[in-house]
């Protein structure tokens, strides 16, 4: 256990014991058992940091242990950054939710949806209506994975290698125009590059590369030192492995490896990826979080207005609709059951529905390689969870966490 700062759980209306009892939990259940290398869990409540605990390697069966200055990939952690980047802009009168995306990148006029056949010869159809920049906050533009092998969009993508050649952000989104839709804009919620297309108009908007903007607009002015697109070399030994269990055999295999062995994280990618591209550590994302859940602001920094990170946090899907509503199968980073989508994360509409203890508003998203955070502003609340194992899904720590957490609650 790593303790830094910590304040009395009892005076954040937290109960000690049940605190104890979370990491402890997790080592007894998943670093015991060998399934995960290891679990960062921390705990703030009204800005106080409760419980900070690092346990476990940085490589399954490894002897160098995680801590504070441990960088996870934190993979789909990255929407909620390029969200509130393109927020940040709205607020200077530089983009609106409902401009049609091809005001910035034009190709988007005349993308079709994708109507029947395969992935080889197929027939496509005129959308509803154009895409808008609120569907891309969303998810409800149309546009897929490729990785989520669900239908035929998916497999078009695969076959393109979206994501997957050297290219910048732009480059990629203009590609993806060219691509048939999944279905027509605002018809349903679809996990897929939509952020992507966002961070190339956060660059077109803001005329920066968005790892220059993110640096310069937010982590620079939170103290996030840690986090970006890349480690470099006076870093990157702190940067853990990275694993990935087979959904069929459940062979578990390194994705990445840790340090100078990584083949991912070692320079500055051509693909800056908005949607899932960022690498951080579990203080700098805490940071972050707590500049939400304090309305925008954190120490002297102004990021956004709190009317604005308000509204960031409302339902915008549909009629008040949730993912399970508008989801179908489609894979999501939180529970589709009473969850709705704000302007970067879930929002949580109904507690019940979602079987889980916590507050309505909660604001929350997760990462690939099973990184997870929520912002609970009822409770003045922040929890976040960091190991390296992709997929998100391959064991329930995510609810398993929240159980735990509320469970501590006192007053």
């Amino acid at each position: 256990m790593f303790e830094h700062d910590l304040t009395d759980p009892h005076d954040v209306g937290l109960n000690a014991d049940r605190l104890d009892a979370i990491p402890e939990y997790f080592q007894e259940n998943y670093l015991d058992t060998g399934k995960l290398p290891c679990v960062a869990t921390l705990v703030s409540r009204g800005g106080e940091v409760a419980l900070e605990d690092y346990s476990g390697a940085t490589e399954l069966g490894g002897d160098k242990p995680i801590g504070p200055d441990t960088i996870f990939r934190i993979y789909s952690m990255t929407k909620p950054v390029t969200s509130l980047a393109a927020m940040m802009l709205f607020e200077e009168g530089k983009l609106r939710l409902d401009h049609e995306v091809s005001r910035y990148i034009p190709e988007f006029a005349d993308t079709q949806v994708f109507n029947s056949g395969n992935r080889e010869d197929y027939t496509t159809r005129k959308p509803d209506r154009e895409m808008t920049v609120l569907d891309l906050f969303t998810h409800t533009s149309g546009i897929p994975y490729g990785f989520l092998m669900q239908d035929e969009t998916d497999a078009i993508y695969r076959k393109h290698k979206i994501s997957e050649t050297r290219e910048t952000l732009l480059e990629m989104s203009k590609r993806i125009a060219g691509l048939p839709l999944a279905f027509s804009p605002g018809e349903r919620w679809c996990y897929g590059h939509s952020i992507d297309v966002l961070g190339a108009i956060v660059e077109i908007v803001s005329g920066q590369p968005l790892d220059e903007f993110f640096r310069e607009r937010i982590f620079g002015p939170l103290g996030m030192e840690d986090t970006d697109f890349w480690v470099p070399e006076d870093k990157i030994d702190r940067l853990m492995a990275c694993y990935s269990k087979h959904p069929i055999t459940g062979e578990v295999t390194e994705s990445d490896g840790a340090g100078a062995a990584s083949k991912l994280y070692s320079k500055r990618p051509t693909l800056l990826n908005a949607g899932g591209g960022l690498v951080s550590t579990v203080r700098d994302y805490h940071r972050f979080c707590l500049m939400l859940m304090r309305g925008g602001t954190l120490d002297d920094a102004r990021i956004i207005s709190p009317k604005t990170w308000e509204f960031m946090r409302q339902n915008h899907l549909p009629d008040g609709r949730t993912i399970k509503d508008m989801g179908d199968k489609t894979f999501s980073e939180a529970r589709m059951e009473g969850n709705g989508f704000g302007l970067g994360g879930s929002v949580l509409v109904d507690p019940v529905a979602s079987m889980q203890p916590s507050s309505q508003g909660n604001f929350s998203w997760g990462g690939l390689a099973s990184t997870f955070f929520w912002i609970d502003p009822v409770e003045e609340m922040i929890a976040i969870q960091a190991t390296q194992m992709i997929p998100s899904g391959t064991y329930p720590i995510r609810p398993q966490l929240q159980q735990l957490v509320y469970a501590a609650v006192d007053w």
